[in-house]
């Protein structure tokens, strides 16, 4: 049994070892710039051309949140859970690929990148329903920060062979750095597709939990009305989610934008990439070492700590002169990035139905994507109104001091006891 389960969780980690790349290489690391790039050489000034890159992440981030709560509700009626995240992995491929064909229009990169980014980011709504499935009921901490783990080995390694590729096209017999760019996103294509191959082999489909038969449009549609009215069941749920909503908005935010921020004030690719590995690499241990302390201290607990380094990962941030100081928040960030997210994740799915894992994710996924909307917003606004991007990484910090706050609130053990009360299976934090 020990063997069976072990193979299961570590299947399904796969999927995040996978798709980590597009995170890295592509989110993170080569397509800001590239994309900075095509705005600058249609016209645009420096601080502009950032603000549209924000405003495209924000795009894709509407479009997902608005999908998801249907989608969850849709997967939850039908029992098709990895058959979703097959779609949308399929999709976030497909546009990936599209990367490789982008010329000077940054209208149509912009275009691929929102398909991209709804592949990547609903796919994985219907990846983590399936934790409360995978993972025994006390063990949920440490399996989900074993998948935030796998992520940052899987995405970590690609990053360092598209970063040698670019720094050393001659190496790798390629002709160029910008041909090497194009090459880097077919390889978070491929690897995206090849190591996602584990998780829909040996990760278990769960049982349905709707009726058989009906449109399931229809009645993913109707799952989704009952679950607003019931979601009021679970109160500690609800004020999680909203704490959630805000402190993720900043994480997310310091994701999409740290090198496109980089690339304003004069920071060369190499040096912004370089440093990405280094926080893959440092955000490896450091998940570990949060879901260790999650044991001694609880979850809620590690995640505020999480939350005081990115308050202070944003005030550096306005002083930020040179590759160096980049390098030096580039490794605070991996502190603190995988921990934070993986406790997150594990704290709602302690207060989850399991029966309505997928609804339930699905909300969570939207309150990440509606939040992350407003991050991206708000730094293009204070970068196009003060002609400098400074300002805008120093507001971010209202996002971690606020929902901070309001985590603060949380009742994790009244929120398990909820969902066990109402017949559900729940696991005390």
């Amino acid at each position: 049994m020990e063997k069976s389960y072990r193979k299961t969780v570590n299947s399904w980690c796969m999927y995040d070892f996978a798709n980590s790349a597009f995170a890295t290489t592509i989110m993170a690391a080569m397509f800001p710039p590239f994309y900075r790039s095509l705005a600058v050489q249609g016209g645009m000034a420096e601080s502009a051309a950032t603000a549209l890159w924000a405003y495209t992440a924000a795009a894709g981030l509407l479009l997902g949140a608005l999908l998801s709560p249907l989608l969850g509700a849709m997967a939850d009626h039908t029992g098709r859970k990895k058959a979703f995240t097959g779609f949308f992995c399929g999709l976030g491929i497909l546009c990936t690929l599209g990367f490789v064909f982008i010329e000077k229009s940054f209208l149509f990169a912009s275009l691929l990148f929102i398909g991209a980014d709804i592949g990547f980011a609903c796919g994985n709504i219907f990846y983590e329903s399936l934790l409360p499935h995978v993972a025994l009921p006390n063990d949920m901490d440490r399996v989900s920060a074993r998948g935030y783990a796998f992520g940052y080995v899987g995405g970590g390694i690609l990053l360092v062979v598209n970063v040698l590729m670019v720094m050393r096209p001659e190496w790798f017999g390629i002709p160029g750095a910008k041909a090497a760019v194009r090459l880097s996103f077919f390889s978070v294509a491929l690897w995206w597709g090849l190591f996602s191959v584990p998780f829909f082999r040996n990760t278990p489909e769960p049982p349905r939990s709707g009726a058989p038969g009906g449109n399931p449009l229809v009645e993913g549609a109707a799952r989704l009305v009952r679950t607003f009215r019931e979601i009021r069941r679970y109160r500690q749920l609800c004020v999680f989610l909203a704490a959630f909503w805000i402190y993720n908005d900043g994480i997310g935010t310091i994701i999409k934008m740290a090198t496109a921020y980089g690339d304003e004030i004069g920071i060369g690719v190499a040096h912004m990439t370089a440093a990405l590995v280094l926080t893959q690499f440092v955000g490896v241990p450091a998940t570990f070492f949060f879901g260790a302390l999650a044991k001694r201290t609880g979850a809620k607990r590690a995640v505020l700590l999480a939350l005081l380094g990115y308050t202070a990962i944003s005030v550096g941030g306005f002083f930020l002169r040179s590759a160096f100081h980049f390098y030096l928040l580039a490794v605070c960030v991996g502190l603190v990035q995988g921990g934070s997210q993986a406790l997150s994740r594990s704290l709602f799915g302690a207060m989850v139905p399991r029966r309505k894992s997928a609804e339930f994710f699905g909300f969570f996924s939207t309150s990440a994507k509606m939040a992350g909307i407003a991050g991206p917003l708000l730094f293009g606004a204070v970068s196009q109104a003060a002609g400098s991007s400074r300002l805008s990484i120093v507001a971010l910090v209202v996002f971690f001091l606020a929902g901070g706050l309001l985590l603060c609130l949380v009742d994790v053990e009244e929120g398990a006891r909820a969902a066990l009360e109402n017949g559900e299976q729940g696991t005390r934090r």
